[in-house]
């Protein structure tokens, strides 16, 4: 029997945030084009990351907050509502129904196929369906591969026995664990041990280095990791697993020193890999597994004839949802410009692209305080061997920080190129610091002189006002 066999100007593999924006602006561009998920549109980050973890993280940073506050301190003294907070989550997730996403798909015209899909050859997509059958797919222009990434989980003995949470079980949980370990110390270890602390349970951090969040700051890791310790979470750097076991409902755990812990579940936050492994890219000539390596206007740099697209994080540029989104707007533009012949201005599309995925990346750690950064830190600079000026400042001592809570304790730092006079990179650190970000990023992005930020007067009373505050350290 014959597979059904369709064509399309573009096909687009993987339903996330990421293929859903290539998809749309590809068929913006007149291009009839096709979309394959196996799973929920919408992908990881509308189910099992971004929205269920800041819905489960957001009323445990605003009782925080609260708390600071004079006449609410007492209002907010007791606990969480867990069952509001875990309700208020399953409705953020769409109670983990896609119905919604789809009706966005048929509003602009993108048609779906659900099931495995799996490149069979050049421009060639193969699809199983739930039901078991197959579907052959035919691109004229393009195939975009957006299949995210997947939690990387060490080779612990015993892992296969214990069922740990990964980032998914961690944001879908339908109880709060009684004692809870995390092991990892980067932002989905953070933020989970922020989460589920805050809710009940007993969390203690099992952290290979010797500090939080080593790829941010240093200062920024210090207030996190004194934030979580004053929550009540034990923390404990230079500590490996070895072995894990189930016994009786409980999770054993054995450290590498010896020492031994007793857990109701584990989270493993221990990094990401890339969707790749089940995509047939050994048809292609691939490696399945790998990261896909990209050009700056996101076509797969070792494809022959350019018709392989990889956008979101499994080119590995930035794995953070905006930023494939916006991989995303570029990549549906550009196949549409290809596909019509025009020509693709590198200077438009790639140099702009090269800046916001790699100079003015912005992420927000939604912990108590919070972590906002953009562009370079202190140590990516000193390595790319650029000429910079490190300004720091207490945030505590801006006018803003005393409006916002008695306490208030805030470290912001601004990299400066000597060279250029622009803002190479910014960190903020703080309560309510995460609202400051997008002005960092207009001033990492669009390369702002410095001498013209003085004319950018911050409101007062408001924490923004550490720009002004930053600038004067600065002159002296």
């Amino acid at each position: 029997m014959n597979e059904p066999t369709r064509t399309y100007d573009v096909i687009v593999i993987g339903a996330g945030p990421v293929g859903e924006n290539v998809a749309e602006r590809a068929r913006a561009a007149g291009l009839s084009t096709v979309i394959v998920e196996r799973e929920l549109l919408g992908g990881e980050c509308s189910f099992w990351a971004c929205d269920p973890s800041k819905a489960l993280l957001r009323p445990v940073v605003a009782r925080a907050d609260a708390r600071r506050v004079p006449g609410l301190g007492q209002a907010v003294a007791g606990p969480l509502d867990v069952e509001a907070v875990l309700a208020h989550r399953d409705k953020m997730s769409s109670y983990w129904k896609d119905e919604d996403q789809v009706d966005w798909l048929d509003s602009v015209s993108v048609d779906l196929i659900r099931g495995h899909g799996r490149l069979t050859g050049p421009r060639k997509v193969s699809v199983r369906t739930p039901d078991g059958e197959t579907v052959a797919l035919t691109a004229r222009h393009a195939v975009a591969v957006s299949t995210g990434t997947s939690a990387a989980l060490p080779p612990i003995p015993g892992l296969d026995t214990v069922r740990p949470w990964t980032s998914r079980e961690a944001t879908s949980a339908d109880k709060v664990p009684g004692r809870l370990a995390v092991v990892g110390g980067g932002v989905v270890a953070v933020e989970m041990a922020t989460a589920w602390q805050a809710l009940g349970s007993q969390v203690t951090m099992l952290v290979l280095e010797d500090a939080l969040l080593q790829r941010m700051e240093p200062f920024a890791g210090e207030l996190v990791t004194n934030g979580l310790r004053e929550a009540g979470v034990d923390i404990r750097f230079g500590t490996s697993v070895t072995s894990l076991a189930r016994e009786g409902g409980e999770v054993e755990i054995t450290l590498a020193d010896g020492g031994h812990l007793a857990a109701d579940e584990i989270l493993l936050a221990t990094g990401r890999a890339p969707r790749t492994w089940d995509l047939g890219l050994e048809t292609i000539g691939l490696t399945p597994g790998d990261w896909l390596k990209v050009d700056d206007t996101f076509r797969v740099t070792d494809v022959a004839d350019g018709w392989l697209y990889a956008v979101g994080d499994v080119n590995h540029r930035a794995l953070m949802t905006h930023q494939g989104k916006y991989q995303a707007r570029i990549a549906g533009a550009v196949i549409g410009a290809r596909a019509k012949g025009e020509p693709v201005d590198d200077t438009r599309w790639g140099a702009h692209a090269a800046t916001a995925d790699g100079a003015a990346v912005p992420q927000v750690v939604f912990t108590h305080p919070e972590v906002a950064a953009v562009g370079l830190t202190t140590r990516e600079a000193e390595r790319s061997g650029r000429r910079i000026k490190v300004v720091d400042y207490d945030l505590a001592r801006v006018a803003g920080a005393h409006q916002y809570a008695e306490g208030y304790r805030g470290q912001a730092r601004m990299l400066i190129d000597l060279d250029r006079g622009t803002v190479a990179g910014v960190t903020f650190a703080g309560p309510g610091v995460g609202e400051l970000l997008h002005s960092a990023t207009i001033a990492v992005a669009g390369e702002v002189p410095i001498d013209r930020l003085w004319h950018a007067v911050p409101a007062f009373p408001t924490i923004s006002e550490v720009w002004l505050r930053l600038l004067e350290t600065h002159r002296g």
